[in-house]
């Protein structure tokens, strides 16, 4: 699969919310989705639930903070 680079500009109040979720889940805003480091983290999670270690549940969702 061909990769490709995304800008988009936002502005700073939504750029600390993105480097927040991002953080949060392990990933890094300066760095691609799809980068080896990002993607040993997803695998290595699928890994995780695949062999029980997760409890699954319905989307929870959470209003503007």
């Amino acid at each position: 699969m061909a990769q490709v680079t995304l800008t988009a500009r936002v502005d700073k109040h939504d750029k600390a919310k993105f480097s927040a979720l991002c953080s949060n889940i392990g990933l890094n805003t300066s760095d691609s989705f799809f980068s080896k480091t990002n993607m040993a983290y997803v695998k290595k999670s699928v890994q995780e639930l695949r062999s029980g270690k997760g409890t699954p549940h319905e989307l929870i969702e959470v209003g503007d903070e």
